[in-house]
C-alpha cells in the first residue's frame, strides 16, 4: 500500500464530489431536510390536539358542559355546527372526517338518570365520520375514553382495574431522538451504495478502470481510497445532522464510541454491496436502478422511519434479514437505550455481513474490466 497514492486518489474524489452539486445535496442536505420535516411534525406529540366539529341539538347547560369536557379532557379544538344544518351533508360538503352530534333531550335524560336514579335513562351521541380518514379512529378512541370516564363517575363506583406506567428508560425520549439514529444509518447507506455504484460504473464505461492497471496505483490502494472517501463523507454528514438536531430540537442522545463503529460498519457493508453490484451491472443507468432496488426496501422495511412492530409478521421477519436493520438497532441501542450488550450484538451481526460482502467486492473488482 502506498499512502501517497491513496491520499492523491482521495483528494481527487473529494474534489469531484465538491463539483457534483446534486451528490452534495442528497448526501448532506437531504437527510437534514428529513430530520427538520419529521422533527417539526412530531416535535410536540404530547400536546397534539385534534379538530372536532360538534352539533349541539340540545342547547342546554348540560350539553354545553359536555362540550367543555371534550375540549379539556380530550384536548379537542371544538368548532360548533349550527343545529339547523344536516350534519351528514355538512361533513361531506366541508370534507370533514368526524362530526359529533349531541341529541335533543340530552339534559332531560341526564337529570332522569341522576335525580330519579333511572338506570334505563340514556343519551346516544352520534359519530358522523369518514372511515377512509387515517385520524378518525384516534379521535373516536379519545371520545370513547372521555365518555367512559363520564359514565364511570356517574355510576359513583371506583374503577376495578387501574393502570400504572413504568418506563424501561431512565429518562423520557421523544420521537425525534428515536428517528435520528435511523436517518444517520440510512444516509450513510445511501451515500456509500450510490457513491460506489455511480463511480465504478462511470469509470468502467469510460475505460478508466482498465487504464488504472498501467499506473502505479494498485487495486488495494484504489479500494482503500474509496473506503476512506466514503467514510469521510459519512462522518461529515453525521456531524451535520447531529448539529442541526441539537440546535433545532435540543435532542438528548448519547454520543459514544459506538457511533463511529457503526458508521464504519455501515460504510464497509454498503461499499461492498456496491462493488459486487457493479460487477454484474454494466451500464450506469442500470446500476442506479439496481441500487434503488436494494436501497428502497431497506429504507422503508428496516425501521429507519417507523418501528417494524407496526408491520405485518412476515415483513418483520424480512426486516430482520436486512443489514440496515442491525445498523438502526445498534445505533438506537447505543444512542437512546445506552445498552452496550445490544449494541455489541448488533455490531457483531452487521460486522460479519460487512466482512463477507466487502471481501466479495474486492474479488469482484477487476482492473482489466472496462471499454
Amino acid at each position: 500500500m502506498n499512502p501517497r497514492v491513496v491520499g492523491a486518489n482521495l483528494v481527487v474524489s473529494i474534489k469531484s464530489f465538491y463539483r457534483e452539486k446534486t451528490a452534495m445535496f442528497f448526501t448532506m442536505a437531504f437527510p437534514i431536510i428529513l430530520i427538520l420535516v419529521f422533527g417539526t411534525i412530531f416535535m410536540d406529540q404530547e400536546n397534539v390536539s385534534f379538530h372536532l366539529y360538534v352539533q349541539d341539538l340540545d342547547h342546554t347547560d348540560s350539553s354545553a358542559q359536555l362540550v367543555n369536557t371534550l375540549e379539556l379532557n380530550g384536548k379537542f379544538q371544538i368548532t360548533k355546527v349550527e343545529p339547523a344544518v344536516n350534519a351528514t351533508q355538512y361533513a361531506k360538503n366541508n370534507k370533514l372526517n368526524l362530526v359529533l352530534t349531541i341529541p335533543e333531550g340530552y339534559e332531560r335524560s341526564l337529570m332522569q338518570r341522576m335525580m330519579r336514579n333511572d338506570p334505563n335513562a340514556s343519551a346516544t351521541i352520534t359519530y358522523i365520520y369518514d372511515p377512509s380518514s387515517t385520524s378518525v379512529a384516534t379521535k373516536m378512541e379519545i371520545l370513547n375514553s372521555v365518555f367512559a370516564e363520564i359514565n364511570q363517575r356517574m355510576s359513583g363506583k371506583p374503577p376495578f382495574i387501574r393502570s400504572a406506567e413504568t418506563s424501561i428508560l431512565t429518562k423520557k425520549y421523544r420521537f425525534i431522538e428515536f428517528f435520528i439514529p435511523g436517518i444517520i444509518a440510512m444516509a450513510v447507506m445511501t451515500a456509500s451504495l450510490f457513491g460506489t455504484v455511480n463511480l465504478n460504473t462511470e469509470l468502467r464505461q469510460k475505460g478508466v478502470i482498465r487504464k488504472l492497471s498501467t499506473t502505479p496505483i494498485t487495486r488495494t490502494d484504489w479500494i482503500l481510497a474509496n473506503i476512506l472517501y466514503q467514510f469521510i463523507l459519512a462522518v461529515i454528514s453525521t456531524i451535520a445532522m447531529l448539529l442541526v438536531s441539537y440546535a433545532v430540537f435540543h435532542i438528548s442522545l448519547q454520543i459514544n464510541a459506538w457511533l463511529p463503529v457503526f458508521i464504519v460498519l455501515d460504510v464497509f457493508a454498503f461499499v461492498g454491496i456496491g462493488m459486487v453490484l457493479t460487477r454484474f451491472v454494466r451500464e450506469a443507468q442500470s446500476a442506479a436502478a439496481a441500487a434503488n432496488a436494494i436501497m428502497f426496501p431497506m429504507m422503508f422495511l428496516s425501521g429507519s422511519f417507523f418501528p417494524i412492530e407496526m408491520m405485518p409478521g412476515f415483513l418483520q421477519t424480512l426486516a430482520r434479514i436486512l443489514p440496515l436493520y442491525y445498523v438502526n438497532e445498534g445505533l438506537r441501542a447505543s444512542m437512546v437505550f445506552v445498552d452496550n450488550m445490544a449494541a455489541l450484538r448488533n455490531s457483531a451481526i452487521i460486522g460479519v455481513f460487512a466482512a463477507v460482502v466487502f471481501i466479495m467486492g474486492i474479488f469482484a473488482t477487476k482492473w482489466e474490466e472496462g471499454k
